[in-house]
């Protein structure tokens, strides 16, 4: 298997696995599920030069937003997975350990935290939010999902289809 379709299948992988999660959250934790449209509405607005909005939810809907929105949610999911090999290479390809997958999982909270909810109105690590340390604690929580998610799909990838 070539590094590139590896880096797609963990990265698609792992999303996949934080999506389980917000919905498994939703009946346990009482969390609504992401609106990823808002995403694609934040997104599409950036073709009309506005990258922050005071709050994205009462921003002007824009054509194709929750397919924007879906489809950036994967390919940022993909783009944290080569992160992950161009840091650890393909010796962690080889043999996926939990250490480095948790590594990148947690610190793509990062994006959130100071990219999309300061563009979309929530401010820097959900500040605006009525309640940050919440909002905080389930963005944490979620990429730590996605963490194990890029290991577990690397894990089955070594089942499935062993990388020598």
């Amino acid at each position: 298997m070539n590094e590139i379709l590896f880096i797609f299948i963990i990265g698609i992988g792992a999303t996949a696995v934080m999506d389980a999660w917000s919905i498994l959250r939703k009946p346990m934790l009482g969390v609504p599920l992401p609106n990823y449209g808002m995403v694609g509405r934040w997104i599409a607005h950036m073709t009309n030069g506005q990258f922050r909005h005071d709050d994205i939810a009462v921003s002007s809907p824009m054509r194709g937003e929750r397919v924007i929105g879906w489809m950036a949610h994967y390919l940022i999911g993909i783009a944290f997975a080569a992160l992950l090999i161009a840091i650890w290479g393909a010796s962690w390809m080889q043999s996926p350990t939990i250490g480095p997958a948790l590594t990148v999982g947690i610190g793509t909270v990062a994006a959130p935290f100071l990219l999309m909810q300061p563009g979309m109105g929530a401010g820097v690590a959900a500040s605006r939010t009525k309640q940050p340390g919440t909002a905080r604690l389930q963005s944490l929580i979620t990429h730590t999902v996605f963490g194990l998610g890029l290991y577990a799909s690397g894990w089955a990838i070594q089942l499935i289809y062993p990388i020598s």
